[in-house]
């Protein structure tokens, strides 16, 4: 719970002038609504000027649609209940990596993600107290067919943690697929009045909305799912390279997403996200170190204004490997994100080339991180006890307060304390052979995944996951494309 204010750095002047400029795009360059006839007529029946592919929206027809049902707040229920999550309003939720295809560690040679990592990553952001959400496509299991990994890794979610998930996106068959696990798991009927799943759409920036997206989002939507939408931008290839155009540019591609899923079905929870990036103009490579922080600064401003919720930043880096690059990049990335007023923490652990690899130390090591976070985002005690007027009148001027009745009431949550962030005497340290962060990573690594054991799960439900899904996969091609 975030009680600590937001910054915002625009006026409400600068907001009216970046959503103006975000509807001018709309009415007159549009959106390219890509293979998906269904979503055509709804924004034409909508209001929207329909011409082939191309859709423009007169100024404020979105925005309108989207204030109309979409809710500010909404409960998104676990298979436990105690770890269902709320998401908006003051609420931080922080979620594990997305779609990485590569994975490292020290003990593991960089290479593709199999199956076993994705379900080893499951099991981390289940033992981890600091992760809120078991994610969804936490990286890619490249050793099973693309036509059925989805069944697997859903079941995953569902076998190895009891807390919140995201759904299959690839496809609408897909994320029909994704319902019914869920059904399986949650009972058809609480599925059918309630927010049991949150899932990615991403737009295709520039402008695009194709019908692979399209057609999981009405599945979703028209179930009463939530979906997050987030255009992926960079900056000098996807989009122009100032923040304001930005902003503009990601506002008009999310607003229509948004706007569809209330079309489907009015009420459907939706997420605003913002993901941009530079670009190294030398070697044409993405980059977070950059200006595109402001971005998530201002992108907070503008979910709030449009009155849903938000995502953005996480502890992405572009470094190669969980060291000084990654944690400056990662901390600077998610703190920004914090004061922006973020309630989906997608990426907020283990990402490393800017989301093309999860590291396994990385991943414990952000979460430590998170946890200071989340100290800060508690704000000031200002109840009189906190003052500690007594303590001072014991120890007195010159005195010593280790052992006044206030520390002692408080000492072992007074800081937050990391065993990874050594704060050991150097001698101590050097004793004990030097180890550095990703190293004393490793170790908890090692000891999180040798204790972990998987939430109880009910035998018949299981059973039913497992039936499925061999059902399944009988019908589906083995296809790697």
């Amino acid at each position: 719970m975030r009680r600590i204010p937001t910054y915002d750095i625009l006026s409400e002047e600068g907001l009216a002038l970046i959503e103006a400029n975000a509807d001018r795009l709309l009415e007159e360059v549009g959106v390219d609504v890509r293979g998906d006839p269904v979503a055509l007529e709804l924004f034409r029946e909508a209001g929207a000027q329909v011409q082939g592919e191309r859709v423009r929206f007169p100024a404020g027809l979105c925005r309108s649609i989207i204030a109309a049902s979409a809710p500010e707040q909404f409960r998104q229920h676990a298979r436990n209940p105690e770890r269902s999550v709320e998401i908006g309003g003051n609420n931080v939720v922080f979620a594990p990596a997305y779609g990485a295809p590569f994975v490292r560690g020290l003990d593991v040679e960089r290479r593709y993600a199999t199956l076993e990592d994705f379900n080893r990553f499951v099991m981390l952001s289940q033992a981890l107290p600091q992760m809120h959400h078991s994610g969804g496509t936490i990286c890619e299991p490249t050793d099973i067919p693309v036509s059925k990994r989805h069944l697997d890794m859903i079941y995953g979610h569902l076998r190895y943690s009891d807390k919140p998930y995201m759904g299959a996106v690839t496809s609408g068959e897909r994320a029909q697929d994704s319902i019914a696990m869920t059904q399986i798991a949650f009972g058809r009927e609480f599925v059918a009045n309630n927010y049991c799943m949150v899932s990615l759409i991403n737009i295709n920036s520039p402008l695009v909305l194709d019908a692979t997206m399209l057609d999981a989002l009405r599945v979703y939507a028209a179930h009463g799912q939530a979906c997050l939408f987030t255009p992926f931008m960079i900056g000098g290839a996807s989009g122009p390279v100032s923040p304001a155009a930005m902003l503009a540019q990601t506002l008009a591609e999310a607003m229509p997403g948004i706007a569809l899923t209330q079309l489907v079905r009015p009420g459907a929870p939706v997420i605003f996200g913002l993901l941009v990036s530079g670009l190294n103009m030398r070697s044409g490579v993405p980059t977070r170190f950059d200006e595109t922080w402001k971005c998530l600064l201002a992108g907070g401003q503008l979910a709030r204004r449009l009155g849903v919720p938000y995502r953005c930043g996480g502890m992405t880096s572009t470094s190669k490997t969980p060291h000084v690059h990654a944690g400056m990049e990662g901390a600077t990335y998610a703190t920004y994100s914090m004061l922006a007023g973020v309630n989906f923490l997608l990426h907020a652990t283990g990402t490393i080339e800017g989301g093309l690899c999860l590291s396994y130390e990385k991943s414990v090591l952000d979460c430590h991180y998170l946890g200071a976070l989340g100290r800060m985002m508690d704000g000031i005690d200002l109840d009189q006890d906190e003052f500690g007027l007594e303590a001072l009148a014991e120890a007195g001027p010159g005195g010593n307060f280790l052992a006044t009745k206030h520390t002692l009431a408080r000492y072992r949550e007074a800081f937050y304390e990391s065993p990874l962030f050594d704060s050991k005497p150097f001698e101590q340290r050097r004793d004990e052979g030097s180890p550095d962060a990703a190293q004393r990573a490793n170790t908890e690594l090692r000891s999180l995944l040798a204790d972990y054991e998987p939430p109880p799960i009910d035998a018949s439900v299981d059973a039913a996951l497992q039936d499925f899904m061999a059902e399944r996969k009988a019908m589906l091609p083995d296809s790697f494309a």
